[in-house]
């Protein structure tokens, strides 16, 4: 299946995307041999495999949770650029409605 230079085209306009004649041809061409492998890959046998997220077995790997100590408030707001008290102040972001 070849992609056409005009569809390339059509597709970087509604992604907003501004591509130069060169950039146009060389996406043309990439997007053309991916859509080849693709092509390729529907060709194979799959019948019989399980789906599967990642090629290697994978397990967690996080810590058990323990409860430590945390650093003293100072500590902590030692290099805040901005605070009050015990707590950090930060510019306001959301805006009441």
């Amino acid at each position: 299946m070849a992609i056409k230079r005009d569809t390339v085209k059509y597709v970087a306009e509604l992604a907003r995307i501004a591509l130069s004649e060169k950039e146009l041809e060389q996406f043309t061409g990439q997007l053309d041999r991916i859509l080849e492998y693709v092509n390729k890959l529907k060709a194979l046998d799959v019948a019989g495999l399980e789906p599967t997220s990642h090629v290697l077995e994978m397990k967690n790997v996080y810590r058990e949770d323990e409860v430590r100590p945390s650093l003293p408030a100072e500590e902590v707001l030692k290099n805040a650029p901005d605070k009050q008290g015990n707590l950090f102040r930060v510019k306001k972001i959301i805006e009441a409605l």
